[in-house]
């Protein structure tokens, strides 16, 4: 219940938080990227933290206070001396190339202490870095770099990089359900990093892919039983061209079939919490 509230509060844009009054002065976290502000505790400017903690992957793991700066969100997180962003900041720091350019390298720094490489700024491409092995077991050992990975990717979302979220989801369901890697990141995979996509469609497939590839399937539980008939019926990679014009025909139905329908999906959701966002 806890994720899925967390996760639909983020892709609804928190509809319950009321931004402060952010100046320009204030918003820190621009600064921080604009090298103009160090971040706190730790007073570390961003060009230094790339290039002082770049490999170093000790101190990446051992130090806490860092990510909240790295990846700011909307939301407080362990380290009360960062500044939550606001809209206003955030509608500054998409109209900065530098900062944007900046944020990119601090995904780079923290793929590769995951053990995964950047292949495309455009696209946000994700493959398997040549320390896969050592990192991924890294990651095995120490669960809370997946509540980092989930700021990251909300991260993304907020600041202008949407389109990097769907392919490092990919990457971590083919890693979990194909190549049955990562057992430890796996229930956080499909709890919190699926739901963090903000394009709706990218969001489907990727559950639709989750899905196929999850085992059992009568223990999937992250959308109705419903939908999942469908997802049996439709090979992955379709399209969603036949399932719209399928809703439209059920819709069309005589004495009301297709409200009742979507009426019993609904009821679906809300009878568990952890179907919202499906």
């Amino acid at each position: 219940m806890r994720a899925a509230k967390d996760m639909q509060n983020y892709r609804r844009g928190y509809p319950n938080l009321i931004d402060d009054e952010c100046s320009e002065d204030k918003m820190n976290n621009l600064k921080f990227y604009l090298n103009q502000y160090p971040s706190a505790p730790d007073d570390v400017y961003i060009e230094s933290f790339h290039k002082e903690w770049r490999t170093d992957y000790k101190r990446l793991e051992r130090v806490h206070s860092y990510i909240q700066w790295l990846f700011p969100l909307r939301e407080p997180g362990v380290n009360y001396m960062a500044s939550e962003l606001t809209k206003k900041e955030i509608e500054a720091f998409k109209q900065n190339e530098e900062a944007k350019g900046r944020l990119i390298d601090s995904y780079e720094l923290m793929l590769g202490f995951y053990g995964i490489q950047l292949v495309s700024r455009d696209t946000g491409e994700v493959k398997r870095g040549d320390n896969c092995r050592e990192r991924f077991a890294n990651l095995e050992r120490n669960m809370h770099n997946n509540l980092r990975i989930t700021r990251i990717l909300k991260s993304l979302g907020e600041l202008g990089f949407e389109r990097y979220q769907a392919p490092l989801v990919r990457f971590f369901l083919e890693e979990t359900l194909v190549k049955k890697n990562l057992s430890s990141v796996k229930r956080s995979v499909l709890d919190y990093f699926l739901f963090a996509v903000l394009d709706k469609e990218k969001r489907q497939e990727l559950l639709r892919f989750a899905y196929q590839h999850f085992e059992p399937k009568d223990k999937f539980v992250w959308c109705p039983r419903k939908i999942q008939k469908h997802m049996k019926k439709r090979p992955e990679g379709s399209g969603n061209a036949e399932g719209k014009e399928e809703s439209r025909s059920r819709a069309k139905g005589k004495d009301g079939d297709g409200a009742g329908q979507q009426k019993d999906e609904i009821v679906d959701n809300l009878a568990d919490p952890r179907l919202i966002g499906c």
